[in-house]
C-alpha cells in the first residue's frame, strides 16, 4: 500500500537575487538554449525553481536550466520556492536516462574510451552508472580516478551531445522500451543523499544534468507570475512586498488550488 500524505503546507514563494542561487548539477544544453530564448519574450514565469537555504545563498534542487536562463539574460532577480530537506516534505531520488536516436554500439564504444573510466559487462554493485540495452545485456561504469562526478559527467556528456536524452522515474525497464521506441540504452544511477546535493553545490563539483530527482510535496506550479516584475529595477524589498500582495489577492479570489494526489501534466 502506498504512503498517504497529509495536506502539504502552502508554498513559500520568494524573490531573491539571481546570483544567490547555487546549482548542484550542470545545466542541460538541450533544454537551456530554447528555454532562454523563450524566457526572453515570455510575459509570465510559469514554474519557479525550487531551492533550499545554504547560508546566505540557496541551492537549486530543481530548475537549474531556468536559473541559467535568467543569468544568461541578465535578469537581476528570480522567483523561487523555498523548501527544506528537514521539513519532511522533500524526497530525493534519481532519474533514469533513456538514450534515444542513437546506436548502442556507438554508446558502448565511446564509453569504453572515456578517460578515467572502465566499462564492465554485467550488473555490478557500487557502479557509478548501470547501462541496460534493448537486447537484455547490461554494463556497469566504474571510475579509475577521482572525483567520481568527473567520470559520470564525462559519460553523460557522450550521449547528451550526440543523442536524444529523456528522463523517467519508471523502475520497469521493459516498460521504458515500450514507451521510448527509439531508445538504445537505459542508464540508471545510484541513490543520492541530501548532503551529496549540498556538497556538490558548495564545492562546484557538479552532478551531471538530470540525475537528481526532488519530489516536493506542495510544489508550486503554473504560478504565472509577471516576468516584468522580476526584470524591473525596483528594490528587492519592493518586489517581495508586491509578491506578497499578489499572493494575498490570489487567495482572496480562490485562485490557488491544492491537489494532494500525484499527477501527470500534459502541457509542458
Amino acid at each position: 500500500m502506498k504512503t498517504l500524505y497529509l495536506d502539504a503546507p502552502q508554498p513559500e514563494l520568494r524573490i531573491v537575487p539571481t546570483n544567490s542561487l547555487l546549482p548542484h548539477e550542470e545545466h542541460d544544453s538541450q533544454r537551456f538554449e530554447p528555454l532562454a530564448e523563450r524566457l526572453r519574450h515570455e510575459p509570465l514565469m510559469i514554474n519557479p525553481p525550487v531551492v533550499a537555504p545554504l547560508g546566505e545563498n540557496f541551492v537549486i534542487l530543481d530548475g537549474a536550466n531556468r536559473f541559467h536562463a535568467f543569468s544568461h539574460l541578465g535578469y537581476p532577480h528570480i522567483l523561487v520556492q523555498v523548501v527544506s530537506y528537514e521539513s519532511g516534505w522533500v524526497e530525493l531520488g534519481t532519474w533514469s536516462h533513456i538514450v534515444g536516436n542513437w546506436a548502442s554500439e556507438a554508446l558502448l564504444s565511446q564509453a569504453a574510451m572515456l578517460t578515467g573510466a572502465q566499462l564492465v559487462q554485467g550488473a555490478h554493485a557500487h557502479a557509478l552508472a548501470a547501462v541496460a540495452l534493448p537486447d537484455g545485456s547490461e554494463y556497469a561504469l566504474f571510475g579509475t580516478r577521482s572525483p567520481a562526478h568527473d567520470v559520470v559527467r564525462g559519460f553523460v556528456s557522450i550521449y547528451q551531445r550526440q543523442a536524444t536524452l529523456h528522463r523517467s522515474a519508471l523502475g520497469d525497464t521493459s516498460a521504458l522500451w515500450a514507451l521510448y521506441r527509439d531508445a538504445c540504452a537505459v542508464i540508471r544511477f545510484p541513490s543520492l543523499a541530501p548532503q551529496d546535493i549540498l556538497d556538490a553545490a558548495k564545492s562546484r563539483d557538479f552532478l551531471p544534468p538530470g540525475v537528481s530527482r526532488h519530489i516536493v510535496h506542495g510544489r508550486a506550479v503554473r504560478v504565472n507570475y509577471p516576468m516584468a516584475a522580476l526584470r524591473g529595477s525596483e528594490s528587492l524589498e519592493g518586489k517581495n512586498a508586491a509578491l506578497a500582495e499578489w499572493i494575498h489577492e490570489k487567495l482572496a479570489r480562490r485562485q490557488i488550488r491544492y491537489y494532494a494526489e500525484a499527477t501527470y501534466q500534459f502541457d509542458e
